[in-house]
């Protein structure tokens, strides 16, 4: 196959194409039904899981594998884009993570407590699987796409993943609301048709990691390989990440614009990762849902509401960046976020919850595609997006890591409704940070 041309059509799809394929993990996975199906292996709210020699909330050790997950992906990532820079193709590693994701969704399936250090592995692999990508993801950003196209087509990509989560979750909520339709035996009482629904729940693991690993397909098909150096992998190349990133840092203190705006990223990127993982947990335990059905129903729709109002806030935000521009547009989002904290805290409602999922629709897809793609054109003029990009993804993931060890620690001390308060503050110190990014390109 011919290479398309940088900044042609079909290789700009090519790499959006990749959000549809893999956006059915955050969307189900970590967003939606997997929530769901953990919340029913407990009999009781106040029911606590042994792990790890401790006795915690079963919201608490997702939080911790989560930020374990994240912290390995921060240490093993540089490795990767060491290796990946010198042999010359890191769209065999993408294929890796993708796959390792795949497997680990297909392997929810068996999640049980009977098994939980066997059921959080499967769970750790399909998060490490869906971050790992992205390291590799992203930094071809630059690679595929002009500065002034990037905006656009990072919204894009996230687009893409929005329509693409929403059919396949339209169908896991068909299945798990209407499990005779798909040949599941609810039975006649009611425990027998929850146990049906929690069947198609766990179906449905199976069907996201059917879809992420097909649909990747003509991504990998089009992206370009790289170089290939030929050259094999000793011991000095596996630390070549490391001084990669330390070579970065310094460049970093050379470029006050990029240099602080990794500080503001940092922290409310913190934030708004932790309440996207931890949204719905906090949906199915503080708010006071009439019933079981509703509950699920509930959560369900409010997710999907999330999606759809998200392509339009990607859309939207792009549009304002290129008018009002990136920082100052960063800047309002922030704001927005700041205050959905300090109304979770005191919402307790269906409809309250209901709102509450607009407003971030509205503003998660929007700060996720404009951090991103912000990065991008602040960047110096270089060939080794890699590297920067590798820096920028370990920059998220130890904020992850550090956002989610503090709602952990919160939620087991106090409660989730604390904890989502306790965020506030990281989005205003983001602002302040992000009012400090020069508007122009200047040397520290």
């Amino acid at each position: 196959m011919d290479q398309p041309e940088k900044g042609s059509k079909k290789l700009l799809n090519a790499w959006a194409f990749y959000d549809w394929a893999n956006s059915v993990y955050a969307l189900t996975i970590a967003s939606s039904i997997f929530p769901l199906f953990y919340a029913t292996l407990f009999s009781s709210a106040d029911e606590l899981i042994s792990a790890f020699g401790f006795q915690m909330k079963p919201t608490v050790l997702i939080s911790i594998v989560t930020a374990f997950t994240f912290l390995v992906v921060a240490f093993t990532s540089p490795i990767l884009s060491g290796i990946a820079d010198y042999v010359g193709n890191k769209k065999s590693f993408m294929k890796f993570f993708c796959y390792v994701g795949s497997v680990g969704c297909i392997g929810l399936y068996f999640f049980s407590l009977e098994h939980i250090y066997a059921s959080i592995t499967f769970y750790f692999m399909g998060l490490i699987g869906f971050w790992g990508s992205l390291v590799f993801y992203n930094s071809y950003l630059p690679d595929i796409a002009f500065p002034e196209q990037q905006d656009k087509v990072s919204a894009k990509g996230f687009s893409f993943g929005y329509i693409g989560s929403v059919i396949l979750l339209l169908l896991n909520l068909a299945m798990v609301m209407k499990p005779n339709w798909f040949g599941f035996d609810i039975g006649i009482t009611e425990a027998e048709k929850n146990a049906a629904s929690i069947k198609a729940m766990k179906v449905s693991f199976i069907t996201v990691g059917v879809w992420w690993a097909l649909f990747s397909q003509y991504t990998f098909y089009v992206l370009p390989k790289g170089v290939s150096s030929g050259h094999k992998v000793t011991r000095s190349v596996v630390l070549n990440g490391f001084r990669e990133l330390q070579l970065v840092w310094k460049q970093l203190k050379g470029n006050l614009r990029l240099k602080r705006y990794l500080y503001a990223f940092f922290v409310f990127s913190m934030a708004v990762q932790t309440i996207m993982l931890m949204a719905v947990y906090f949906g199915e335990k503080e708010i006071l849902w009439a019933s079981e059905s509703e509950k699920t129903t509930g959560l369900i729709v409010s997710v999907l509401l999330i999606q759809l109002v998200a392509i339009f806030g990607a859309e939207t935000t792009s549009r304002a960046s290129g008018k009002f521009g990136n920082i100052n547009t960063l800047i309002v989002i922030n704001a927005i976020w700041m205050a959905l904290c300090f109304y979770a805290y005191f919402m307790v409602t269906p409809m309250q919850f209901y709102v509450a999922a607009f407003m971030v629709g509205l503003v998660m897809g929007g700060i996720q595609a404009l951090a991103r793609s912000t990065y991008s054109k602040f960047l110096p003029k270089t060939d080794d997006t890699t590297s920067y990009f590798s820096f920028y993804d370990v920059a998220e993931k130890i904020g992850i890591v550090i956002g989610m060890s503090i709602f952990a620690v919160v939620d087991q001390m106090k409660t989730m409704r604390h904890a989502i308060l306790f965020l506030f503050a990281f989005f205003l110190i983001g602002i302040i940070l992000l009012f400090r990014v020069p508007k122009e390109a200047k040397k520290s």
